[in-house]
């Protein structure tokens, strides 16, 4: 994945696959991110939850459950 873009730190990041590209989504809050993330994933959307960016890799990478 190509980023012009740095991570910010404590954010809670997830993706989304739209074809040819992939669109990185963050929020601050978890409550938020979750949410967001469920409800791509309802709608149908090809999504994956990466987690909280704490500067050198994602923590808190496992999905998220409904």
């Amino acid at each position: 994945m190509r980023k012009n873009f740095t991570l910010g730190s404590g954010k809670y990041y997830f993706s989304i696959n739209t074809g040819h590209s992939k669109i990185m989504i963050h929020r601050s809050r978890k409550e938020d991110a979750v949410q967001r993330f469920l409800n791509y994933k309802r709608i149908g959307k090809d999504c994956e939850w990466l987690g909280c960016w704490n500067g050198k890799s994602f923590d808190e990478s496992a999905p998220p459950k409904q």
